[in-house]
């Protein structure tokens, strides 16, 4: 809970700050903050070496400061990450960046959701299915599709707080509940 009242704080900051620039900065930047995110996810020894107590905050800065310029960041974006440093808050950094993609989302009406089926789709289905959430919430939408056999059929669609469970499982559930009442 901490965490997301951290990094919500932060985002806030950042959007604002980038808002007042346009929306081409305003997108730029959530590009940067997604890469950092990733690269983060994808290197388990960057993530300790951010969180650790034992680091110092100049070596941060340091790690930081390459990765930065890897991503050609703007001094802006710089300055932002080296104050999460001096702040002890760079192990925040990636619930920063989801934060910041929610109010990016936000901004631009972008919905995004999740479609868990019990076997891959086509991609033509895939499409078929986004135009059709598309057409019934009147906004942007993007999916991820995943497959979890455990559904046995049917989908599972989580989109924000949302969740419509079409799958075979969850009608088994019902029906099994119903026999135990009796009804």
């Amino acid at each position: 809970m901490i965490n997301t009242v951290v990094a919500r704080r932060y985002a806030n900051a950042i959007f604002s700050l980038s808002g007042k620039e346009g929306d081409k900065i305003l997108a730029s930047r959530g590009e940067c903050l997604a890469s950092l995110k990733s690269m983060i996810t994808e290197t388990p020894g960057l993530d300790l070496t951010l969180k650790s107590p034992v680091v110092s905050i100049e070596e941060k800065k340091a790690v930081v400061g390459k990765l930065l310029d890897k991503l050609k960041a703007d001094k802006i974006m710089r300055n932002f990450c080296f104050l999460l440093a001096d702040k002890e808050r760079l192990a925040f950094l990636r619930d920063i960046a989801t934060q910041y993609g929610e109010l990016l989302d936000a901004k631009r009406g972008v919905i995004r959701g999740r479609v868990t089926t019990a076997v891959p789709l086509s991609a033509q289905r895939q499409d078929e299915i986004r135009a059709e959430l598309k057409k019934k919430s009147g906004g942007d939408i993007e999916l991820d599709f995943a497959v979890d056999d455990s559904i046995l059929g049917g989908m599972v669609l989580h989109m924000g707080d949302r969740v419509l469970d079409a799958s075979l499982r969850a009608q088994l559930s019902i029906l099994r509940e119903t026999f135990k009442r009796g009804e």
